[in-house]
């Protein structure tokens, strides 16, 4: 690349999302990364580092004192201390990925940014190959279930569009498909009602680090008849599987695809 060695690329790595921590690890630059959120889990070595916030709290100061040569961020959500990071001289990749092919895009970005293109494009390559089998073997069914997923219950949001992308490539039709360009969690708000009159076959759940509490919504007003609820197809998903926007999503098209199969 350019002439340059690997010694050149960020020696000390700071991640502010399990995905990018994950990322890091799976191209082989794990040896590097010298902080983590709490809410980092892949691999098991990604427990191991140090800890410098939360999503979206994070303490400055903990951060400069691991003397990043990088910092890897994600999304506007994390725009203020992407802001005091850049203010106090350090640099920072943050990537905004809301769909699939974005997700394997940021991927190949960040490993690019490692030195390690390669492995990223293997693992990006490794990615497509599963999708192309799971999609392929679904292709077949004659009926694709009707899907709602709900990423929060108070206000009710559907999915965002990986997850609504991970449904259909599982085999299933989200019922709330059109909300899928929305990339603001405010404008996937939706009514009890109309997930009532869409009739979902299949409900999933998964309430961003908060238990989802299956019982709760099956009792909601006018949602005794809804299919899913009448047949017992309401079911949590992790959040680590499904809302991590990087290698981990292929756990949750994993489970959503067998929660579909077995529904059929």
């Amino acid at each position: 690349m350019y002439g340059k060695t690997a010694i050149d690329f960020p020696r000390r790595v700071v991640c502010l999302t399990a995905e990018t921590a994950e990322i890091a690890h799976l191209v082989g630059a794990g040896d590097r990364v010298v902080g983590v959120p709490g809410t980092a889990r892949r691999p098991d070595a990604a427990r191991e580092k140090a800890k410098v916030g939360g999503f979206t709290t994070f303490k400055l100061d903990k951060i400069l004192a691991l003397e990043p040569d990088l910092v890897l961020a994600f999304s506007d959500l994390q725009r203020d201390i992407v802001r005091d990071l850049i203010g106090a001289g350090v640099s920072v990749l943050c990537t905004n990925q809301r769909s699939f092919d974005e997700v394997l895009e940021a991927i190949l970005v960040i490993g690019g940014a490692l030195g390690r293109e390669g492995d990223a494009r293997a693992l990006v390559a490794d990615m497509r190959d599963e999708v192309k089998q799971i999609r392929e073997y679904s292709s077949i069914w004659p009926h694709r279930p009707r899907v709602y997923f709900e990423e929060w219950p108070d206000p009710m949001i559907a999915g965002i569009r990986w997850v609504s992308e991970l449904i259909d490539i599982a085999g299933g039709h989200d019922v709330f498909t059109e909300l899928r360009a929305q990339p603001g969690a405010k404008e996937r708000v939706i009514a009890a009602d109309e997930v009532a009159r869409r009739d979902p076959e299949i409900i999933l759940a998964s309430w961003c680090g908060k238990p989802v509490d299956i019982s709760a919504i099956a009792a909601r007003p006018g949602w005794s008849n809804v299919t899913a609820v009448r047949c017992g197809q309401v079911h949590e998903i992790d959040g680590a599987d499904i809302l991590s926007p990087g290698p981990s999503l292929m756990h949750g098209l994993r489970r959503i695809h067998e929660l579909i199969q077995a529904s059929r």
